[in-house]
């Protein structure tokens, strides 16, 4: 091998090796959780919070739930970035489990949602959704496993164009904000044909893509003008108007 050869073959291996290395760093580093999120990781009179590692799980103390929600977080977010907006969808009496993703990805992890179901034998329904990527890989799930959800939530997201859950049974969900800057709209507009029939479709007036999280600001998105707090109220609420469909009500 000529000695110019193999001096090129080592740069590129360390440039490889670089690439990769700060790839694994910036995976390791994401975005959030503010302390308001931190805050919701903390048991209280109406829900109690378990960590287990794999995924944080937030139940009603007052009663034994019959329909859980799997929540896959958005791409390079700390999963407990949407504890609030768990905590708030629990208090209505729904066991909700937010996965935490490797290297902060969901396109990682796409099966994750077995570990909470295995974990909950005894439950009559699951409901999986997710923000941003999250809600893409979520739908993924949704498509291969029908026979184990029976609705899915897009919080700012749409499905891949391989996923066409439009003549699945699923219940659905597709909301944003209006503020939103960090949606393809051109995308979601697209996709909509994609989505399970009667899907319920809501735009949160005020809203942008970070607040459905805390994780504090995203480039590129739009300014809110409304409170994160307002937003994942409003999240939350269409969320368990889904889940509520879901259960027949």
């Amino acid at each position: 091998m000529k000695k110019s050869l193999k001096t090129a073959l080592i740069i590129l291996g360390v440039v490889v090796l670089l690439g990769v290395t700060g790839f694994i760093i910036w995976g390791l580093t994401p975005l959030g959780p503010e302390s308001e999120a931190l805050a919701a990781m903390e048991s209280n009179a109406n829900v109690t919070v378990q960590d287990t590692g794999n995924f944080v799980v937030f139940t009603p103390a007052s009663q034994t739930p019959v329909t859980g929600f799997i929540v896959y977080p958005g791409g390079h977010v700390d999963y407990r970035s949407y504890a609030p907006v768990a905590q708030e969808i629990a208090s209505h009496g729904y066991r909700v489990a937010i996965v935490r993703m490797p290297l902060s990805l969901a396109v990682f992890g796409v099966n994750k949602a077995d570990d909470v179901i295995a974990a909950y034998p005894d439950m009559r329904y699951w409901v999986i959704g997710g923000h941003s990527l999250g809600g893409s890989m979520a739908a993924s799930y949704a498509r291969e496993h029908t026979n184990k959800v029976q609705g899915m939530a897009f919080w700012a997201s749409y499905p891949q164009t391989s996923d066409d859950l439009s003549s699945t049974y699923l219940k659905g969900l597709s909301t944003y904000g209006s503020n939103d800057q960090i949606l393809d709209r051109e995308t979601f507009n697209t996709t909509l044909a994609l989505l399970p029939p009667g899907t319920i479709m809501q735009v949160i007036e005020g809203g942008n893509h970070a607040q459905f999280g805390n994780y504090g600001l995203q480039p590129g998105d739009g300014t809110a003008t409304i409170s994160a707090a307002d937003q994942q109220t409003q999240a939350a609420d269409l969320t368990v108007r889904l889940l509520r469909a879901v259960e027949g009500e």
